[in-house]
């Protein structure tokens, strides 16, 4: 139950949306490696912008890079929002590094905290080491045409661009500023709003936004979601590394000992999280697994005697999967945050029912049949000795021998019930 409460708190509080006032200016912190996960939040965060239609995105940027592909969607993302997106580098001895370069040169704002650097933008494989061959002059080439297009978009310094791919250049804020790499440093976020003041900034739709008391405007921290923070934690290779291994050993264990139940159930979903974390599937079809995973979950549960983990694994699993897929959807097309609440209150509700239910229905019969047992022949499921059990009637009971120590499979009689345990004696042939 408490694993179910923490997946619904969850799932409120990933799919709120904040609301902010119209002109404000929003701040977003991009002070970690550039992935999916980073890229899910900066798109987020410049939608919630646009729809709120804000004066203005600030990306507080510090990063020494990361994946490639997780760049370019940033860089088409900030060419196409419908509000002005000012990249900042800082704070003081913050870099933007690698993949920090072409998002800097993307922007219609660039700035930079004193003693900040940028540049060293040559693409490398994953474990650091050069990428070699013609492989390396494809990936480099087409950077290098990725990075001038940005800066010439911009008005930027493109030679220096290019420079920075090629051959890993980097330069401090006042050489940057001095190159025209970017536009001015700022000390602070007044300092950075009060030189952007008056600006007119040409918009990927052709029009021309002005901007204008930006001081004076409110200002909105935008902060990473739940989920994001979730994603974040199970993105980390480490984390990824581990849910694999729990899959692995979980899915071996359940194979070896069919009928344990619980270690399938979490390495199931531990595989689906693992391959999540991994970015080896897609956000939406892992969110379209873990529902087809609680569906056949709920399924089972009615037909075989998991003690409820059937159903408590569904409903974990159908929430994590509505989440994860429903979550890029469009507000409008978004099931309220209430209606998740509602449904997992309802598939909990019906299971503990049935879980109850059986368990007066297993009191009642047992109440009432076991005086019937009394006489009647049993298998020895195990050892006895002299205390095992027994199989009768479709049921396991405990039994103790009054022959003496008894091998499994040995035909016995009861003599006697007491509560949850016969007491039994070897059956003659």
């Amino acid at each position: 139950m408490l694993v179910l409460l923490v997946c619904l708190a969850l799932s409120v509080a990933s799919c709120g949306s904040s609301e902010a006032e119209p002109g404000s200016v929003h701040f977003v912190k991009a002070d970690d490696v550039i992935d999916p996960v980073m890229q899910r939040y900066l798109d987020r965060a410049i939608g919630d912008a646009e729809s709120s239609q804000a004066s203005l995105v600030v990306i507080e940027l510090d990063t020494p890079g990361g994946l490639g592909e997780s760049m370019r969607l940033i860089v088409q993302r900030i060419e196409r929002a419908t509000v002005p997106v000012a990249v900042y580098v800082t704070p003081k001895g913050a870099r933007a590094a690698s993949a920090g370069t072409f998002i800097t040169m993307a922007a219609h704002i660039a700035a930079m905290a004193p003693n900040t650097s940028i540049g060293a933008a040559s693409a490398i494989n994953s474990d650091g080491t050069d990428i070699e061959g013609t492989l390396g002059r494809k990936v480099e080439n087409d950077a290098v045409a990725l990075i001038r297009g940005s800066a010439e978009l911009r008005g930027r310094n493109a030679d220096w661009a290019e420079s920075a791919v090629r051959d890993a250049v980097a330069v401090t804020a006042t050489e940057a500023v001095d190159l025209h790499v970017v536009d001015f440093i700022a000390n602070d976020r007044p300092h950075l709003l009060l030189q952007s003041e008056g600006r007119s900034i040409n918009m990927g739709d052709g029009t021309t936004v002005e901007l204008r008391n930006l001081s004076a405007t409110p200002q909105v921290e935008v902060e990473m979601s739940p989920w994001e923070r979730v994603l974040k934690v199970i993105s980390n290779p480490t984390v990824a590394s581990l849910l694999i291994s729990i899959a692995f050993f979980g899915i071996i264990i359940e194979m070896a000992n069919p009928g344990l139940i619980l270690p399938g159930l979490i390495g199931s979903i531990s595989l689906a999280l693992g391959f999540l974390g991994f970015d080896v599937l897609p956000v939406n079809t892992v969110g379209i697994m873990l529902i087809i995973m609680a569906l056949a979950f709920f399924g089972l549960e009615l037909f075989v005697p998991s003690g409820g983990m059937l159903g408590v694994a569904g409903v974990v699993a159908m929430i994590l999967g509505a989440l994860i897929a429903f979550h890029d959807t469009p507000a409008d097309f978004r099931p309220p945050a209430y209606l998740g609440v509602v449904l997992g209150v309802i598939v909990v509700g019906f299971f503990l029912s049935i879980a109850v239910g059986t368990a007066y229905m297993l009191r009642w019969s047992g109440a009432t049949a076991t005086p019937a047992l009394v006489g009647k022949v049993a298998t020895a499921r195990t050892e006895l000795t002299p205390k095992g059990y027994v199989f009768i009637q479709g049921e396991r009971w405990k039994a103790e021998s009054e022959s003496g120590p008894l091998p499994a499979g040995t035909k016995v009689r009861i003599l006697e019930v007491k509560g949850v345990t016969v007491r039994v004696r070897k059956e003659d042939l």
